[in-house]
C-alpha cells in the first residue's frame, strides 16, 4: 500500500514542479518560448492522467473530512489522529470512572440492603452467585 502513496506522491511532486516553470515561462512570455510553453502544457496534461491512474489504484481510501479541514486552516493533518486519540483516551477515562463508580455504587446497595433486608438479601445473593453479607 505504501509504494501506491509514494507513487502518487512523485506524481505530484512532479507535476507541482511542471506548474511552477509553467508559471515562470508565462509570467515572462516571450514569442520564442512558445515551444517550452506547448512542451510544459504537454508535461501538465499527461502528469493529470498519471495522477488519475494513481487515484484508481487509491479509490477505496477514505478520508476524513476533518481532515481537509485541518489542512484549510493551514493545521499539520497528522495532528487530527494525535487529537482523536486524545479524544477517545478522555472518553475511555470517563466511561472507566463511571463504571468504577457504579461498581461501588452496587456494593454498597448490596452492604446496606443486606442490613436492611437480611433474608432477602441471602436469597438474593444466593441467586446471583454471591457470598453470603457479613
Amino acid at each position: 500500500m505504501a509504494e501506491k502513496f509514494d507513487n502518487l506522491e512523485e506524481h505530484l511532486e512532479k507535476f507541482i514542479e511542471n506548474i511552477r516553470q509553467l508559471g515562470i515561462i508565462v509570467s515572462d512570455f516571450q514569442p520564442s518560448s512558445q515551444t517550452g510553453l506547448n512542451q510544459k502544457l504537454n508535461f501538465m496534461i499527461s502528469g493529470l492522467q498519471d495522477i488519475e491512474k494513481c487515484r484508481q489504484q487509491l479509490h477505496e481510501i477514505n478520508v476524513p473530512l476533518e481532515v481537509f479541514e485541518y489542512i484549510d486552516q493551514g493545521r499539520n493533518p497528522q495532528l487530527y489522529t494525535k487529537e482523536c486519540l486524545e479524544r477517545a483516551l478522555a472518553r475511555n477515562e470517563q466511561v472507566k470512572g463511571k463504571i468504577d463508580t457504579m461498581t461501588k455504587f452496587k456494593s454498597l446497595l448490596i452492604s446496606e440492603l443486606g442490613k436492611v433486608f437480611p433474608e432477602e438479601m441471602v436469597k438474593y445473593k444466593a441467586i446471583h452467585g454471591e457470598d453470603a453479607p457479613s
